[in-house]
């Protein structure tokens, strides 16, 4: 079974408006709770890449 982990930046409570994150086998799984059967597998390489450049767009 797959263990989920709410985004420590998305709203409180149970509400549909949060980003989620797992581990898979060598991937990340993402979803939006809005849609929990669309889930995009990322390598750790790409997530980081990713991270990365919304800080950089965030305090830019």
């Amino acid at each position: 079974m797959t263990q989920w982990q709410k985004s420590s930046f998305s709203g409180p409570g149970d509400g549909n408006e949060c980003v989620e994150l797992a581990l898979g086998a060598g991937t990340v799984l993402l979803r939006e709770s809005e849609e929990p059967e669309r889930i995009l597998f990322v390598g750790r390489a790409g997530l980081a890449g990713l991270l990365g450049r919304l800080r950089a767009d965030r305090s830019g």
